[in-house]
Formats: structure tokens, C-alpha cells, sequence
């Protein structure tokens, strides 16, 4: 029996040829990038009014209100939601006077988020074919040598490690049905290894630009390209390997201290022994296509070089989405040249659409002035602050509020809505803020405080759907129990980064390493973190809960 197999509610039936037509557009879009990733249209035929009258503003404030509402309390599906809301705007506009047309509405989609995504979906889907996930799972068992504790800590971080470099979403997608299996084999509750696996998911998506939807977000839209017609911003634009060296010690510091939280938590699910015969496992769970597994590994492989790559090279077709979907691409032509509808339909094109009608909405709300209001709110703040502090103050606000909110609201149009706020706080002379670090304490806010609640991330709410579906409800307050604390603990940590990195002067401070400073004490809390990992791992030796063996 298969492991994985999509739920219904993630599927969209289309026709072979709508599904082609879709995924060729989008590829199209990608490929030929005539309006820069994440910026305003300025080539269109419509410029709005010089001066909105005062109630508009408001409205837009309203209609904000009122899309995540749908989307928090679940009223209608997320991408209807958002869609209602790309709506609201474009009809708002039309009041006002003469509206956007269709075109110009069309390129306030960020063509660089979507062309990613259906990329990575499609690479994804053919290697799940593959059994390579299975096969992890099984192995993670194996090194566990039985302990239900150590099992855990190796599915995190296998996790951990797949949000890195693949879309959590999809990670979850493809690691919880496995889990479910194994804890059925395994006679385990399900629910706080899934949890586990979660909490892990957001915090290792958070360390690479293509791991979690808002960071996928924040690179397409503060990337060099985007910024392009920004003078203010020149230079400041963010990169993939960016991510890595700015987010990823954040992430690496936090894990230990996450683990022991979790032990502490979920310390009666997640404690004593399981054993079962290891190579009957391997033969119902091994790899299932060794051929197209060395094709598609190749090719993912070469698609994270690349992913690297494409920072130090800087040309207008060279960027992620292209990347994405040229692997794709090359991933189907390669595997299946004459059966790609399946693999097609293997996209989430109700993501697609809701990623959609969000960035149609944000572009009209910044049109209406809601982003312009969000941001002299925050501007006069951060200016109340003094000048030497103003960059702390900015960072930990940044941090701390959306943390907190990514917890109540969805991560992603919390991001999207944000995003713009940052460009106008960094764009502005008068307070002097450098774009990175923002950009840097609005990632961690937004991925970290998606563990918050159930309904934080896209990840969580779709890892509660597949473990209704076999029977495991996790309800809100359930998850609350785990993932606030540990959502606090993670803003702990990050706090003591940013500031340790970003807002304090070390060559205004007495001490003779200077500027090295920041990095010595960050290298330090690295170094501290992981070497606690092995203790962390055998935690939980010496317990013996055992079963039967098979």
C-alpha cells in the first residue's frame, strides 16, 4: 500500500490540457521577467490618484481585517479567501476613480514566488515516487536502535534538514504520512511526533531562503532585482547564500535548546523503547525506483548548486524561480517524458491561487495606503528611540511583533503585508536603518512564530489535516501546550543573535577583538549548541518502555 497519497483537499482536478497551459505560463512568466520580482508595476497604463480620499485608507484596513479572519477562523479556504480580498481592493480602486486594468493587475503577482514554488512541487513529487522518504524514515529507526526519544530527535532533524532545502509544506506533506505508518507499525501515538516534526519543520525553514513560504516571500521581493528601481536601497539587495549566513546560525543556536524543551513537553509521548525487526521494515518501506532516484537526486542536487550559485552571478534569467523550474523541467524530461500530466497535477494549485489573490491584495492595499500607514506607525516608534539605539529597537520590534502575530495569523500574508513596510522603513534617510537586518528579524518573527499555534504556518495546518484523516485530531490547544513555549524560546534565542550581530556597536565598545566580536560570541553559542546535541540525543537512554518484538 502506498504511504503517501495527497488529501483531497490539497487536490485540484484540471484537465491534462488546463494543467499544461497553467504550468507553461507560469514557466513563461518566469523566464521572462519584464516586471521586477516583487515591485510595483511601472509600466502599465493606470497610475492611481494623487491624493486618496480619506476613507480609504481605513477600507483597506477593513478588508485586511476581514481576509484573515477568513483565513484564521477557516470560514472559507484560505485561497478563496485571499482571493476575495485581491477583489475587494480592485473594486475599492475602481470607486475611487479609474481602477487598474486587468494587466496591470496581473503584474502585482510576484512571478518569482509562484515560478518557485511549482518548481520545487514538481521536483518533489518525482522523488516521493522514488520511496527516498520512506527509506528515511526506516533508517531513522534503525539508528534510533529502538528508542521512541531518539526516533524523534532523527525525524527532526531529517525534517529539519528537507524544510531547509524544500518547502516545509511539502516536507510535511511528505514526512507525516510516513510517521503515521511507522507509529502504526511502531503502535505509537502519532500526535506528538507529528507535532515534533512541525516545530522542526518551521525552524529549519527558516534558515534558507527557499524553506518557508515567508522567506520565499521576503528574497523574491528584497532581492537585487526587485530593488532595482529603489535608489535608496541599491546594493542592499538580499540573496539565497544571504539566508544562510545571516538566518542560519540563528537556527543552528536554537536547536539544541528547542530539543531539550521538547523532551521536557512532550515527555511521556516521546519517551521509551519500540522493537521491531529492522529488515522487514527495509523490504516494505525500501527504495522503490533506484534508476529514478539517481536521475532526479542529480538533478535536485544540481538544482541547490545552482540555488547557491545564482548569488554570485547576477544575470535577469538566472534567478531562483527560473532555477526551480528549469530543474523541473529537466526533472520531467528526464523521468517522464510522455506522462507528465501526473506529475502536473501534483502541484498545489490552490497554494498557487491563494499566493496569487495575496499578492493582488497586498499590491492594492499599498495603493489604498494601509502600507504607508503601517509603516509611519512603526517609523514614529523607532524614532523616539535615540539614534544610536533606533537599530535595536527596529530589529527587536520587527522581531518580537511578528513573532507574536505570525503565532495568531498565517505567516504568509502576515509576511506579505510586512515586506513592503520594510522597504519603506529601510528607504527612509531620516531614520537610517540598513535593509539586511530588518529583513533578517522579520524572517526569524514570521517562520519562528509560526510554531505559536495551530494555525500559525501553512505547515501546521496541514500536518493537523493529514493527521485528522487517519483518526489523530490535534486540537488547538493541543498544540498550543508544545509550540508556544517553544515559539518563545526560539524569540529568546534570536533576540540574543540580532542584537548580539546587528544592534550593538562593538568598535564603539572597550573590547580589543573590535568588530570580530559579534562573531566570536555567535560562534560560540554555535559551538555550544551542538555540542549539546549528543547529550540531547540520549536523553532519554535509559528508559525501557518496551513491546514485543516482531
Amino acid at each position: 500500500m502506498a504511504l503517501y497519497e495527497p488529501p483531497a483537499m490539497l487536490k485540484v482536478s484540471l484537465t491534462p490540457r488546463l494543467v499544461r497551459l497553467l504550468f507553461i505560463s507560469a514557466a513563461s512568466i518566469s523566464l521572462i521577467p519584464l516586471v521586477s520580482a516583487g515591485s510595483l508595476p511601472t509600466g502599465g497604463t493606470w497610475s492611481p490618484p494623487e491624493q486618496m480620499p480619506s476613507w480609504v485608507t481605513p477600507t483597506a484596513f477593513v478588508i485586511l481585517i476581514a481576509v484573515y479572519a477568513l483565513i484564521v477562523f477557516e470560514l472559507v479556504h484560505r485561497a478563496l479567501a485571499a482571493a476575495l480580498g485581491g477583489i475587494a481592493v480592485v473594486v475599492a480602486l475602481h470607486i475611487v476613480g479609474d481602477g487598474p486594468d486587468l494587466g496591470t493587475v496581473v503584474t502585482w503577482i510576484d512571478e518569482e514566488t509562484l515560478g518557485l514554488l511549482i518548481g520545487m512541487m514538481v521536483i518533489v513529487d518525482v522523488l516521493a515516487k522514488t520511496g527516498l522518504f520512506e527509506w528515511a524514515a526506516v533508517q531513522a529507526y534503525a539508528f534510533s536502535g529502538g528508542s521512541v526519544w531518539r526516533l524523534s530527535f532523527i525525524l527532526c532533524t531529517i525534517t529539519a534538514v528537507f524544510s531547509a532545502f524544500l518547502d516545509n509544506v511539502t516536507t510535511i506533506l511528505l514526512i507525516v504520512p510516513v510517521t503515521i505508518q511507522i507509529s502504526k507499525v511502531l503502535d505509537l501515538e502519532p500526535i506528538p511526533l507529528i507535532i515534533a516534526e512541525v516545530m522542526f519543520s518551521n525552524i529549519g525553514g527558516a534558515a534558507t531562503q527557499i524553506g518557508d513560504p515567508p522567506n520565499i516571500i521576503i528574497g523574491a521581493q528584497l532581492s537585487e532585482q526587485a530593488l532595482s528601481g529603489n535608489e535608496m536601497l541599491l546594493g542592499q539587495g538580499i540573496t539565497f547564500v544571504d539566508f544562510i549566513v545571516h538566518v542560519g546560525p540563528a537556527v543552528v543556536i536554537a536547536f539544541a535548546p528547542s530539543f531539550w524543551l521538547l523532551s521536557k513537553l512532550e515527555s511521556k509521548g516521546l519517551s521509551g523503547a519500540r522493537h521491531r525487526n529492522v529488515d522487514l521494515l527495509r523490504l516494505r518501506y525500501g527504495i522503490k525506483d533506484v534508476k529514478l532516484l539517481k536521475r532526479s537526486g542529480i538533478i535536485l542536487g544540481g538544482v541547490i548548486l545552482a540555488f547557491f550559485a545564482h548569488s554570485a552571478f547576477h544575470h535577469p534569467l538566472l534567478t531562483v524561480a527560473t532555477i526551480a523550474l528549469g530543474g523541473a523541467v529537466l526533472m520531467l524530461l528526464v523521468t517522464s517524458p510522455h506522462h507528465v500530466e501526473e506529475q502536473l497535477e501534483a502541484v498545489e494549485w490552490t497554494t498557487i491561487i491563494f499566493f496569487s489573490g495575496l499578492f493582488i491584495m497586498i499590491g492594492g492595499l499599498q495603493y489604498m495606503g494601509l502600507i504607508d500607514s503601517i509603516a509611519d506607525g512603526i517609523s514614529n516608534t523607532i524614532s523616539r528611540a535615540s539614534p544610536e539605539n533606533r537599530l535595536m529597537v527596529a530589529v527587536l520590534l520587527l522581531l518580537w511583533v511578528s513573532g507574536v502575530a505570525s503565532a495568531f495569523i498565517d505567516n504568509i500574508p502576515y509576511t506579505a503585508t510586512m515586506v513592503p513596510v520594510v522597504i519603506e522603513l529601510a528607504s527612509d534617510p531620516s531614520l537610517g536603518l540598513s535593509l539586511g537586518p530588518l529583513a533578517w528579524a522579520l524572517a526569524l518573527g514570521a517562520c519562528l512564530g509560526g510554531n505559536g499555534t495551530i494555525i500559525g504556518a501553512s505547515a501546521n495546518v496541514v500536518a493537523a489535516g493529514l493527521a485528522e484523516e487517519s483518526g489523530n485530531d490535534i486540537s488547538f490547544n493541543r498544540f498550543f501546550k508544545t509550540g508556544f513555549p517553544i515559539m518563545i524560546l526560539t524569540l529568546l534565542t534570536s533576540t540574543v543573535y540580532v542584537v548580539v550581530r546587528y544592534a550593538i556597536d562593538w568598535e564603539d565598545t572597550l573590547l580589543p577583538t573590535g568588530s570580530l566580536t559579534p562573531a566570536i560570541i555567535i560562534g560560540f553559542m554555535m559551538v555550544a549548541s551542538l555540542s549539546t546535541l549528543p547529550h540531547v540525543y540520549g536523553l532519554f537512554s535509559s528508559s525501557t518502555d518496551e513491546t514485543e518484538a516482531e
